[in-house]
């Protein structure tokens, strides 16, 4: 094949790699907007609620390993359309889940479509990384993982808008329904969720078609046996991956329980009466033909989680310059005791001041995983895809860590369980100091 003729196969393959990355961050997200509606319509409590995380997030750590050994056996492309043929899957046992009101059938389908999004991942980020020059991998993948994070900062648009946009009643409440009525509420209520997974399956499904055409460039090589154990013995590839667990865990956490932590502030209300905050919530609105005026105040608040996504997102183009003039493992470290700084404001004051530093803690979270993720497999060599799987492994972190956060809030409050996220990110400053001094 002639240089240019790969060239273009090469530029092909990524942009539609990077449909993929703004995929699955879309839809990481939009699980969380579920959250403060399943805990409503299950009356549920926080750790409970949780487990709806807890399904998704250790599905890497299950699927992480077998998928890497598949892809080796299979290819990237095969690997691929498996992958989205599995999350099509997942996102359709949302719909007997919702018809019947059966949370156990949710915590499967969570569970399938992440084991989905574990093949593409694992698959995504080092084959991006190899589309082309070692000197422009990092430009790459940066570029990719934009747009991850234009996908996460959409989905709170329309997880606001179609999935907490109206009000769940009460076991007691719908007890006091006659038998017409309970039946309408329940097709309400199961198409509020149905609908919007059913369009995601549908797109999904197409995707795996397109892929099955295009062809992808043969990058991957076999890896050296006995790999796993010399990683295992490698102190800063263990290091880098628990910092991937903890990162992963604070994020989710933050992410997953914002509309909760408003929600316990009681800040619906000065929102609505803050005619500037109406303006913004209404401008973000507009671009579905919505507005805010009797909303649901779940959908109110949930508006403003695309400022913790889209602060990602802003902050991932800031840090991929800053990742150019200074250490990575230095940057690491600012970035996570700005994100130390936030928590702090939020947890020792109330209102709107509260609630826009919790949501800077996004911004501060942008370049993270990248840095993280490519400082564990400097100077690994052939050891880099297993090494990848592991780190991908870690990301386990999502389902374990805000287990831990949602029983901390049921025991002792939100301010108590904020204390766990700074651990959480005093650590990730401590791997970037330790890279720093490395390098």
């Amino acid at each position: 094949m002639s240089t240019t003729a790969t060239q273009k196969s090469y530029k092909s393959a990524f942009i539609f790699l990077t449909m993929l990355f703004f995929l699955w961050g879309f839809i990481t997200v939009l699980v969380d907007s579920l959250i403060p509606r399943l805990k409503d319509v299950f009356e549920m409590s926080y750790a409970k609620t949780v487990l709806v995380q807890f399904a998704f997030f250790v599905a890497f750590f299950v699927f992480s390993l077998p998928a890497g050994f598949l892809l080796s056996k299979i290819g990237y492309k095969k690997g691929i359309i498996l992958g989205l043929l599995t999350m099509a899957f997942g996102c359709l046992l949302f719909y007997p889940a919702a018809s019947y009101r059966a949370f156990p059938v949710f915590l499967v389908g969570y569970f399938t479509l992440a084991g989905g999004i574990t093949i593409l991942q694992v698959a995504a980020n080092p084959y991006v990384a190899l589309l082309g020059s070692e000197a422009g991998a990092s430009s790459r993948l940066n570029l990719s993982q934009a747009f991850n994070s234009l996908g996460t900062t959409l989905a709170p648009i329309v997880g606001a808008l179609f999935l907490l946009s109206d009000s769940v009643k009460s076991s007691t409440e719908i007890n006091g329904l006659n038998a017409t009525e309970k039946v309408e509420y329940y097709m309400a209520e199961a198409a509020t969720v149905q609908t919007p997974f059913l369009l995601i399956a549908g797109f999904i499904a197409i995707l795996a078609l397109v892929f099955s055409y295009i062809k992808l460039p043969k990058l991957l090589q076999e890896s050296p046996k006995g790999g796993y154990g010399a990683l295992l013995k490698n102190k800063l590839m263990i290091m880098g991956a628990l910092c991937i667990f903890v990162y992963v865990g604070a994020e989710v956490s933050i992410g997953s329980f914002l509309v909760n932590y408003f929600s316990d502030m009681n800040l619906a209300p000065l929102i609505a009466q803050n005619e500037t905050m109406m303006q913004i919530a209404n401008t973000i609105a507009s671009t579905f033909n919505k507005t805010f005026s009797g909303s649901d105040p779940k959908s109110l608040l949930g508006i403003f989680v695309i400022f913790y996504w889209g602060g990602a997102m802003i902050g991932r183009f800031v840090g991929a310059y800053l990742t150019r003039i200074l250490a990575p493992g230095k940057v690491l470290g600012i970035f996570a005791f700005f994100a130390i700084a936030m928590i702090l404001i939020s947890i020792n004051t109330t209102g709107l001041l509260s609630m826009w530093s919790i949501l800077a803690v996004g911004l501060f979270n942008s370049i993270m995983f990248p840095t993280i993720f490519t400082l564990s497999l400097e100077g690994l060599g052939d050891l880099k895809a297993q090494a990848s799987g592991l780190l991908c492994m870690a990301i386990v972190g999502g389902a374990i860590i805000p287990f831990a956060f949602g029983n901390l809030i049921d025991g002792f409050g939100f301010q108590t369980a904020f204390l766990l996220s700074i651990l959480c990110y005093a650590y990730i400053l401590f791997f970037g100091f330790v890279k720093s001094k490395k390098g």
